[in-house]
């Protein structure tokens, strides 16, 4: 029953957000904003991570599942893909760096913030 209430409240959030982006013509898709939905409750603890954690920790543990489909899309768009691959190796590769940058400047700048915090 856990299990059942804690998806509930995943596909709820998830629902929200794909309302959102549907009613509002918002160029963003719905489980982006139902993600960002979840990390506003998650902050201002409307939502304790006690009452989803069980279910994000079975997803997490099964993540590789889902990349299934996206693998066999990719399988059969192969003639498009034969033309193409190049291009999308570069932009896979430019969008990897960039992603690890961004995110050790994050790193680095949530560290300076905590350690000022902790100087004070």
């Amino acid at each position: 029953m856990k299990l059942l209430r804690e998806s509930l409240i995943i596909l709820s959030i998830f629902f929200v957000g794909e309302l959102l982006s549907k009613g509002f013509h918002l160029p963003v898709p719905g489980n982006i904003i139902g993600m960002l939905l979840l990390l506003l409750l998650l902050c201002f603890e409307f939502v304790k991570l006690e009452h989803i954690e069980s279910i994000s920790t079975f997803l997490l543990d099964h993540l590789a599942f889902f990349f299934i489909p996206a693998g066999v899309g990719l399988i059969t768009s192969l003639d498009v893909l034969r033309y193409t691959w190049y291009k999308i190796l570069i932009v896979c590769f430019l969008s990897t760096i960039i992603v690890m940058v961004c995110t050790g400047k994050t790193i680095d700048l949530l560290k300076k913030i905590q350690n000022r915090k902790e100087i004070k």
